[in-house]
C-alpha cells in the first residue's frame, strides 16, 4: 500500500480535462482541498485509493472528478455506494451538474421512496449509479439492474456502511462485480473491517491520509458538560439562548429525538427532526429547512450524521454521547466546515466516564468541561494523557491496540 503526499494551490496540473477545468472555475471551485490534490492525479491514472479523510473535506470530488473524466474516456460505468439516503442525494448534487458536460447522467438508488421511478432511470442505462446497498440488492434481485459492466467502483463512508450492519449486502454486490476495475475506498475512520474489505476488493491501492483516523477538524472548539439526566433538557434550553446561529442536536433513538423536538416546539424554536421513522419526503423536506432557514434547529440520529452537508453550523450539541466514539468524529464535523470556526457541545451523565475515555482516546485530546450557572460539574471525568507513539510508528489504533508501522 503506497502514500502519496503533494501540494497544489490550483486544479491546474493535475490531469483535467479542459472542459471539466472551465466548469470548476464557473462554479468557483478554484483551490482543491488536501483529498483532493492528492486523489485526483492517482485516480486519473486509474490506480486504486485507500483514503482516510473527515466529512467535509471534499471528497466527492476527490473521486467525482476522476470518475467522470474516465467515463467520457473508456467503456464501462460507475457505481457509487452510500450508507445513507441522505448521502446518496448529497453526492448526487455534486455529480450530476458535472456528468451532463460528458452527457453522463446519474441515477439514484435508495430506500424510502417509491421504485417505479428508479426502474425506469436505470431502463436509460445511466452511466453513474449513486446506491444505498439495500435498495441496490432489491433491485438485483428483481433484475432490474445489473453490474457486470460496472468499470469504477466507490466506497464512500465505508466505516458507517460496517456500522450500519451492511457488511451482508455488500459481499453479495462484490460477488457480482468485475474484477478488473478501479475501486475507491474512503473512510473517516480505519478499523480493522474496513482494513480487511480494502485487502478483499482492491489491488495495491494508493494509501492517502489528510489526517490520523480519529482526528477532528482543527476549527472546531469542543466541550463537555457533565449533567444528569434530568437536568439535560433545562441545560439545552440555557445554551440554545447563547446561539443565534443553526444548531445541529443528535441524541441516540429516534423517540429521544421526537420528544425533544416536541419540547423545543413548546418553547418556541423552529425545529425539524430526521430519524429512521420519518418518510423519505419528511426527511427530505426537514433537511431543505433547515439549509434555507426554514427551520433553525435540526434534531437528528446519527443516521443523518454523514449526510448533512449544510454550510455555516454554528453549533453541534450532543444532547446524548453516541453510541460509539467514532461517531463522536461524524457528528462534530458537520460544524468547522471549510476552514469556518464551529463549536460541539456534549452533555454526559456522572455515569459516562468509559464513555468520555473512549472518545478522548480516539481524538488524542482532552475535551474541556464546561460550566454553567447551575450546571456546575462536580467532577473532571478524564482518564487520557497523551501519550508520543513509538518512533517510527503511526499513533495507537484504539480499536485493535496495535500498532501500525508507517509506510
Amino acid at each position: 500500500m503506497t502514500q502519496l503526499h503533494h501540494v497544489s494551490s490550483s486544479f491546474d496540473g493535475m490531469g483535467i480535462s479542459v472542459r471539466l477545468l472551465q466548469v470548476l472555475k464557473k462554479m468557483n471551485i478554484t483551490i482543491p482541498t488536501p483529498i483532493q490534490h492528492q486523489s485526483i492525479p492517482v485516480g486519473l491514472e486509474g490506480k486504486d485509493i485507500l483514503g482516510i479523510a473527515q466529512t467535509g473535506t471534499g471528497k466527492t470530488l476527490a473521486f467525482g472528478i476522476p470518475v467522470l473524466q474516465r467515463l467520457d474516456q473508456f467503456k464501462g460505468r460507475a457505481l457509487i455506494l452510500v450508507p445513507t439516503r441522505e448521502l446518496a442525494g448529497q453526492v448526487n448534487e455534486v455529480l450530476a451538474p458535472l456528468g451532463r458536460i460528458f452527457n453522463l447522467y446519474t441515477s439514484v438508488i435508495i430506500g424510502g421512496v417509491p421504485m417505479r421511478g428508479q426502474i425506469r432511470d436505470l431502463s436509460r442505462n445511466p452511466r453513474i449509479i449513486i446506491a444505498t446497498p439495500g435498495r441496490l440488492i432489491d433491485l438485483m434481485e428483481q433484475g432490474r439492474v445489473r453490474l457486470h459492466d460496472i468499470s469504477i467502483l466507490v466506497l464512500d463512508e465505508a466505516d458507517r456502511m460496517f456500522d450500519m450492519g451492511f457488511a451482508p449486502q455488500l459481499n453479495r454486490i462484490f460477488k457480482v462485480l468485475p474484477k478488473q476495475r478501479q475501486t475507491f475506498l474512503f473512510s473517516a475512520t480505519m478499523p480493522s473491517v474496513v482494513l480487511r474489505l480494502a485487502t478483499a476488493v482492491m489491488a495495491l491501492p494508493v494509501h492517502i491520509e489528510v489526517a490520523p483516523t480519529g482526528t477532528t477538524a482543527k476549527d472546531i472548539e469542543q466541550e463537555i458538560f457533565i449533567v444528569t439526566r434530568d437536568a439535560k433538557l433545562s441545560l439545552l434550553e440555557k445554551l440554545l439562548q447563547d446561539f443565534s446561529g443553526t444548531v445541529l442536536i443528535f441524541l441516540r433513538t429516534k423517540y429521544g429525538v421526537t420528544r425533544v423536538t416536541h419540547m423545543l416546539k413548546v418553547m418556541g424554536h423552529k425545529v425539524a427532526e430526521i430519524h429512521s421513522n420519518r418518510s423519505q419526503s419528511q426527511r427530505r423536506e426537514a433537511l431543505a429547512g433547515f439549509k434555507s432557514g426554514r427551520y433553525r434547529i435540526l434534531v437528528a440520529t446519527d443516521i443523518a450524521a454523514r449526510g448533512i452537508d449544510v454550510q455555516d453550523i454554528e453549533v453541534v450539541i450532543n444532547f446524548d454521547l453516541p453510541g460509539n466514539s467514532e461517531d463522536y468524529v461524524h457528528r462534530i464535523g458537520r460544524t468547522g466546515r471549510a476552514g469556518k470556526q464551529g463549536r460541539a457541545i456534549s452533555f454526559a451523565t456522572p455515569e459516562q466516564q468509559n464513555e468520555i475515555r473512549a472518545i478522548e482516546k480516539l481524538i488524542r485530546k482532552t475535551l474541556t468541561v464546561a460550566q454553567k450557572p447551575g450546571f456546575e460539574a462536580s467532577f473532571r471525568p478524564t482518564f487520557f494523557q497523551p501519550k508520543p507513539a513509538p518512533p517510527g510508528y503511526a499513533n495507537r489504533n484504539p480499536r485493535t491496540r496495535s500498532f501500525r508501522k508507517r509506510r
